[in-house]
């Protein structure tokens, strides 16, 4: 019997990825999050992309929009068609760390013994819960902070991608089969889950593509 994972997917390529990697390795969970988002498609293809994996998948509700504070889920706030300095506006305040705290309870109530999580400190964006320093203190905290910990079989935090450059994770990728065109990444997809082309997302995904020599099959809004 293979061990169980619990991956965080968000329907965008990086997670995909991590999904697609976890899968040769583990029994996966899938986990997605409605937290009041600009853009849902990202959810439907999160959705899409869980039933064609044959992967269990549930997608938790939390309301990070009635804060606000983000690009990402104040619609008073611009998304940016440009890149930023220092930490940029498309930041969602902890949202990693809330993310992984529900992944954290998963894992205990699912027997997961591995949390994956596609975090990435080459195209990082500048976030700060994106960081190598931010996933060995979250995976200190979950050893003081749950039973298996407690019990001497602390969880494993994967993270396949972190060091990869977006051309080399996207080589991964369609290493293990993943059909980006699948994949929403775009901070301000349609309605059809066309993205923008212009969002710091859609920028490094352009670039990853450019650099990886692999056509992109994104869809892109007309004349973007």
């Amino acid at each position: 019997m293979r061990p169980r994972a619990v991956v965080l997917l968000s329907g965008g390529l990086d997670s995909t990825t991590c999904l697609a990697w976890a899968q040769a390795r583990y029994d996966c969970i899938a986990l997605s999050f409605r937290y009041g988002q600009r853009s849902s498609t990202e959810l439907d293809a999160a959705k899409a992309l869980a039933e064609r994996s044959g992967v269990e998948h549930r997608i938790i509700n939390i309301d990070l929009g009635n804060l606000g504070g983000s690009a990402l889920t104040d619609h008073n706030i611009d998304v940016p068609d440009h890149e930023q300095e220092g930490i940029p506006i498309t930041y969602v305040p902890a949202r990693n760390t809330i993310f992984l705290s529900y992944a954290l309870a998963a894992a205990e109530v699912f027997g997961a013994e591995a949390i994956v999580i596609g975090i990435n400190a080459v195209d990082y964006s500048g976030y700060p819960d994106c960081r190598p320093e931010f996933i060995d203190a979250f995976a200190n905290m979950a050893r003081l902070a749950t039973k298996v910990g407690v019990e001497g079989k602390p969880l494993k935090f994967e993270t396949p991608l972190l060091h990869l450059s977006k051309a080399n994770i996207i080589r991964l990728g369609v290493e293990h089969g993943v059909d980006y065109s699948q994949t929403v990444s775009c901070y301000q997809a349609d309605q059809e889950g066309r993205a923008c082309g212009k969002c710091d997302s859609c920028r490094l995904r352009k670039q990853g593509f450019v650099e990886a020599g692999i056509e992109d099959p994104t869809r892109y809004i007309p004349n973007n």
